[in-house]
């Protein structure tokens, strides 16, 4: 696969909804066998489509593409030895050194591709139709299914999903939802009408970590809005968790004040040691075990910052 052809692969990934990092040799030192605009794609599991090097490489560029994945940040790399560079790397620019006879050099630029948002707005109310209106005028991958209609097969782990059927079947379509774990799951109504969808869905016998995951009400609280409105606020709301990497695959985002059902425990919190956030005590907030002691972490960075020095994090106070 050439250049080109990967740029192509690259959008039909995208299309699809499969996160990846996109690879690209911007400079080379002879006699390394990659060239400059040399492109490759690499995917969270480690497989490398396109070419980049050869053997020195290519193990080296998908450690650290698999790296970005996981953070959502671009890396350059310089790969080559110490000595070839000295002191004349610019900042932002991370040296690996590789040891090829070659003695070629390479510097790469390694950016991770997200996958579209996919957006599954459940109901037929004028707000459920503006919500999918203004997810397409984003970009995102949209669909408007009727409540009657939805099932766990209409979402994957990466889905958000809205669930605006307001009283015709709440309850059939949000038990439908938790089936497929999305990344979010919401619910529109107000805080009594939500603890009572999931106290009854908490009699059936669904599991209260997965009750706990819905956002009721579902968006940002804006005021008094009418119908409408409160589709900007979802989506307002939607655009800030991804925006703070809060939407993980396979990780629900969990909602900062959700209506439990009786009897299930409110999620405990608490404070990144690196950055001073407030975040989720549970297991999307990367946890550290650490001397019988566990850490929680607003994001993979933070947490690595922490294992890399973790005595410098626990003498002083927060850094925010």
């Amino acid at each position: 696969m050439d250049g080109w052809g990967v740029v192509a692969r690259a959008g039909e990934l995208a299309r699809s909804g499969q996160a990846f990092a996109l690879a690209t040799v911007v400079w080379r030192q002879a006699p390394s066998s990659g060239q400059q605009g040399s492109r490759a794609i690499i995917t969270a599991s480690g497989e490398l489509q396109g070419w980049i090097g050869g053997a020195c490489a290519e193990p080296v560029v998908i450690r650290a593409a698999q790296q970005v994945i996981a953070e959502g940040v671009p890396q350059l790399l310089l790969l080559g030895t110490p000595e070839q560079f000295g002191a004349a790397v610019p900042d932002g620019m991370t040296v690996v050194p590789i040891s090829c006879q070659s003695e070629g050099a390479l510097e790469v630029y390694i950016e991770p591709v997200l996958p579209t948002p996919h957006l599954v707005v459940v109901g037929r109310s004028p707000m459920a139709g503006t919500l999918a209106d203004l997810g397409r005028a984003l970009g995102w991958r949209t669909a408007l299914v009727d409540g009657p209609d939805f099932s766990a097969a209409d979402a994957d782990e990466r889905s958000m999903v809205v669930v605006a059927t307001q009283g015709h079947g709440d309850e059939e379509a949000v038990e439908q939802a938790v089936l497929a774990r999305p990344a979010y799951l919401g619910l529109v109504g107000s805080r009594r009408r939500g603890a009572a969808v999931l106290g009854y869905l908490a009699e059936r016998g669904v599991p209260p970590d997965q009750l706990g995951r819905v956002r009721v009400p579902a968006g940002l609280d804006l005021g008094r809005t009418s119908h409408r409105e409160i589709a900007v606020a979802i989506l307002a709301e939607l655009v800030q968790l991804r925006a703070s990497g809060a939407l993980r695959a396979g990780q629900p985002a969990a909602p900062a004040e959700a209506a439990v059902p009786a009897g299930t425990a409110e999620p405990a919190e608490a404070v990144d040691p690196v950055c001073g956030m407030t975040v989720t005590a549970g297991p999307a907030s990367y946890p550290l075990e650490l001397e019988g002691e566990t850490y929680y972490f607003c994001r993979a960075g933070c947490r690595r910052e922490f294992e890399q020095d973790p005595a410098a994090y626990l003498t002083k106070e927060s850094r925010c």
